[in-house]
């Protein structure tokens, strides 16, 4: 009896010494990834992420069709939509909306180089804080590296595109008045700087979410570097 509790016992021990050296190996695995190899494999996740978020977004529907970034009126105005529609303008309403969408599809194509440029200047502790970072790590690099530059080139694009529909017009008018009653942001009382900050949000939104798919699936994307470092972090 005591013999064969001394084997379940040795058993159980060495059942735990494996799981523990299993662990162990895991949690080294990280640190043990050079700078070289973290850096290079956070660079190719990002370029390939921009490229593929760029490509989603920067066509007809990228924006209006997808629910996750699809740009709305703010606020107040979402509501006064709801009643202009009541008393017939429904068309115009949907025409702004569409409108909107639609310069934010035409804007995304043009930051696919300032993108990749931001990647490819990353440093080692961009790198390695978007590789130990939660699901915002990438949004912020990428948010602090170009949404200045970015908003400039998608600026005009957004402009001559909202010019063309109606409603557009008078949209600032009532946005500034909304503006002023604490109604409305006042970030979000020009329509052309709004489209242009919610067309970089929903970029950003989308590049973190293909990023986060490289992370969950590395095998899949059929690199052999993102394997072995994004391998590190399961």
């Amino acid at each position: 009896m005591q013999r064969r509790q001394f084997q379940v016992a040795s058993v159980s021990s060495l059942g735990l010494l494996i799981v523990a050296a299993h662990r162990q190996a895991w949690a080294l695995s990280l640190s043990d990834l050079s700078d070289k190899d973290a850096t290079a494999g956070i660079r190719a996740a990002l370029e390939k992420g921009a490229l593929a978020a760029v490509g989603l977004l920067g066509k007809t529907d990228g924006f209006l069709g997808n629910p996750k970034v699809r740009i709305p009126l703010p606020g107040y105005l979402e509501d006064a939509a709801k009643l202009l529609k009541m008393t017939g303008q429904g068309p115009r309403v949907d025409e702004l909306i569409t409108g909107m969408n639609r310069a934010a599809e035409q804007a995304v194509p043009l930051g696919k180089d300032l993108l990749v440029g931001a990647v490819k200047s990353m440093s080692v502790t961009d790198a390695k804080n978007i590789l130990g970072g939660g699901d915002n790590a990438v949004t912020q690099f990428f948010a602090d590296k170009t949404r200045v530059p970015l908003g400039e080139k998608f600026l005009p694009v957004v402009t001559r595109t909202t010019e063309k529909v109606g409603l557009a017009r008078s949209y600032n008018r009532v946005a500034e008045r909304a503006a002023g009653l604490g109604l409305v942001k006042k970030e979000d009382a020009n329509i052309e700087r709004y489209v242009t900050g919610k067309s970089l949000d929903g970029l950003y939104t989308i590049i973190g979410e293909e990023e986060r798919k490289i992370r969950q699936d590395p095998v899949g994307t059929g690199s052999a570097l993102l394997k072995k470092v994004f391998g590190a972090l399961k």
